[in-house]
């Protein structure tokens, strides 16, 4: 016959503050305010079911971007609209259908073919452009006094920071009150610096990223913390952009390019959000034709 995954409850959180109704039944944990420290108290917690109203999309949301770090299955109830047009991956708890909600989309075989072409294409791409890493750092070298290279924290997969590497296209201590984002026509930009935006060649040194793992090909484009803070408060999803590692180019980037303010990285996380619900080589594989178009017509902004 058919073999069931066995559920053990070991309790229930309530989200309003007077519900008690499952006390015969399940342990009380606690309140939903105090999720996170329910969560590090019951290490043993693999699943979590919500049973919230589907559209109720704002408490749900707040709540997710809540326990993204930890390592658990989310399960919700299903919208009877999503699970009548067939686009939901059903699992049965006791007969009763949830949606399971933080499967990685992509398979695992794509996944580490994923790895692999990341790691073999950036090698690669070390080798075959070193004569122009070296006239791009003789041009850094002759634009302004100052280092090659920019080295920046941005945060990464599983929320762990790295160095991210570019060719510096700045003037040196163009942040003295603190991070700033450029614009287009922004004064802190050398001349050289300003092609090499336009044709992302301030971008190759990644391909180091790519091999020591911080990065991927194709992800979305990693942020500082400075400012992953500011957009979670408006849009607690964007916590979930790093459950994938963050790529080179990104269909945000592709379809959108830089972005010069909070508002821009909204947008653009838009599109991320989608390349992260669709992830695929497929996509991979289109979005890296795209970004070539963009290097070779120079359309970078």
């Amino acid at each position: 016959g058919q073999k069931h995954n066995v559920c053990t409850f070991i309790g229930y959180v309530n989200i309003n503050g007077s519900d008690r109704m499952l006390d015969d039944q399940l342990p009380y944990l606690g309140h939903i305010q105090n999720l996170e420290d329910i969560l590090l108290n019951h290490q043993e917690v693999e699943e979590i079911i919500i049973a919230i109203e589907p559209s109720d999309h704002d408490r749900l949301q707040k709540i997710l971007a809540r326990i993204h770090n930890f390592n658990i299955v989310v399960k919700v109830l299903p919208d009877m609209y999503e699970l009548l047009s067939g686009k939901l991956k059903m699992t049965n708890i006791y007969g009763a259908l949830f949606i399971e909600l933080n499967r990685d989309v992509m398979p695992l075989w794509q996944q580490a073919m994923k790895r692999f072409l990341d790691i073999f294409l950036s090698i690669m791409a070390v080798v075959l452009l070193t004569p122009i890493y070296i006239l791009c750092a003789i041009l850094v070298k002759l634009s302004s006094p100052g280092p090659i290279f920019f080295l920046q924290e941005r945060i990464g997969l599983n929320n762990q920071p790295f160095q991210i590497i570019k060719f510096r296209t700045m003037f040196v201590n163009s942040e003295p009150n603190g991070p700033q984002l450029s614009s287009s026509n922004d004064s802190r930009i050398t001349p050289i610096g300003r092609f090499m935006r336009k044709t992302r060649l301030d971008e190759f040194p990644q391909f180091i990223n790519v091999i020591l793992g911080h990065m991927s090909l194709v992800g979305p484009r990693p942020e500082r913390q400075f400012y992953i803070d500011q957009i979670i408060q408006q849009e607690p999803q964007y916590a979930l952009l790093n459950r994938v590692r963050p790529g080179i180019t990104s269909w945000g980037q592709v379809k959108y390019g830089y972005a010069e303010n909070v508002e821009q990285m909204l947008d653009r996380m838009k599109f991320d959000l989608l390349y992260i619900n669709n992830r695929s080589l497929a996509l991979d594989f289109k979005i890296m034709f795209y970004t070539f178009a963009i290097v070779i017509k120079a359309k970078g902004k």
